[in-house]
């Protein structure tokens, strides 16, 4: 029988498999990048305000996606890590130490262009919060990632606070998470269709050994006519109107893709 977190998340939201759509390979228990042992996710989710853009007022649609690696008591020990941008110039705050040592520790955030900053800098007061230790003897530089909302966020009004941040990192947890239009995934955009941040995980069976793959994405990116399911071009084919955005877009988008697992592979092979 399939599971029930394949089909819905934790709100009742339908997932892709709630519509018949059929995917290559074997998921994990929630199908979500928390199936890989010790990760956990938290969202904190900024929504308020209709009508015209006043920068400082809103509308609002903005918030921030925390990713902790490992248990909270084990947050300052590295993990493996490699990085790839396959074109463009996404901020990812603390890329520099990855590429130089293979590895980073402390919890990972994604929100909106920015923000990155402020949620950079709170994952640094949070740390100091709940793992004192961790900062006595050395520095911290904690990984940041963004994506731009400014066509359905008041992104210039700077909305997202260190309390945020602090309590996506207070909530997160293991098992089934919400995807969407939550967190850092709140204003975004793709193919046309309001999107966010979305998941996956698979179990990959090699030399003996089992292994798990996770995904989380925050997606912003895409033309209606480009959109693919299963290798089907069905964006030309979709009838409903692409979402209004309060700002036109020009042919521009990004999308964050965090993929963690507990296969042994070395920094080089993770890259």
């Amino acid at each position: 029988m399939t599971d029930n977190h394949h089909q819905t998340t934790p709100s009742g939201r339908l997932r892709a498999r709630a519509f018949g759509i059929s995917f290559d390979g074997t998921p994990g228990p929630f199908n979500a990048i928390t199936d890989v042992a010790g990760v956990a996710v938290g969202y904190s989710t900024l929504i308020s305000g209709e009508g015209a853009l006043v920068v400082g007022k809103g509308p609002v649609r903005t918030g921030v996606t925390a990713i902790l690696p490992r248990p909270r008591a084990d947050l300052a020990t590295p993990v493996f890590a490699g990085i790839f941008s396959q074109n463009g110039n996404g901020e990812l705050t603390g890329s520099h130490i990855i590429e130089e040592t293979g590895a980073f520790n402390f919890p990972i955030t994604i929100t909106n262009t920015h923000s990155c900053g402020v949620s950079r800098d709170a994952t640094l007061r949070w740390m100091q919060r709940v793992l004192p230790a961790a900062l006595d003897s050395g520095w911290g530089l904690p990984v940041a990632a963004e994506t731009y909302d400014g066509f359905l966020n008041d992104i210039n009004g700077h909305h997202l606070r260190f309390e945020h941040v602090a309590a996506a990192l207070d909530g997160a947890t293991s098992g089934s998470i919400e995807e969407g239009s939550v967190g850092g995934g709140t204003g975004m955009i793709a193919f046309g269709f309001k999107a966010g941040s979305g998941t996956a995980s698979r179990l990959v069976e090699w030399h003996g050994g089992r292994y798990t793959v996770g995904a989380l994405v925050q997606a912003n990116f895409g033309k209606r006519s480009n959109f693919t399911i299963r290798g089907l071009r069905a964006g030309p084919d979709l009838v409903e109107p692409a979402i209004r955005e309060s700002t036109p877009r020009a042919e521009k988008g990004s999308i964050i893709g965090v993929v963690a697992t507990d296969a042994p592979l070395l920094p080089h092979q993770m890259k």
